[in-house]
């Protein structure tokens, strides 16, 4: 019995670190599946600037403004949009953020 409480704790613990890795990796890589081509018009220097402060600070909490600002410069790109939007961790290194400082 102690065993099977064990384990089951065990799974559960290995079920939770797999979401955070897994949300890490979207995070980085988003969908390699539908690669996004970014318009560099949509890095306007609003874009730039709040781009930089989340990468520098390692802050992210400014990624739904960033996905406004994307927005207000023409990107239509649902990916990139929803990305912005969506809650959860963010990290440096995240690939809307790469984007838009053209490190990707």
């Amino acid at each position: 019995m102690e065993n099977a409480r064990y384990n089951k704790a065990l799974e559960a613990t290995q079920l939770t670190e797999l979401a955070a890795q897994t949300e890490l990796i979207r995070c980085i890589f988003g969908n390699p599946f539908r690669p996004v081509a970014f318009d560099p018009a949509w890095r306007t220097d609003t874009a730039v600037a709040l781009a930089r402060q989340m990468y520098e600070s390692r802050e992210f909490s400014a990624l739904p403004i960033l996905a406004d600002a994307l927005q207000d410069a023409g990107c239509d790109n649902e990916d990139v949009l929803n990305h912005c939007r969506e809650p959860g961790t963010h990290v440096r290194g995240c690939w809307v953020v790469d984007l838009v400082l053209g490190k990707v």
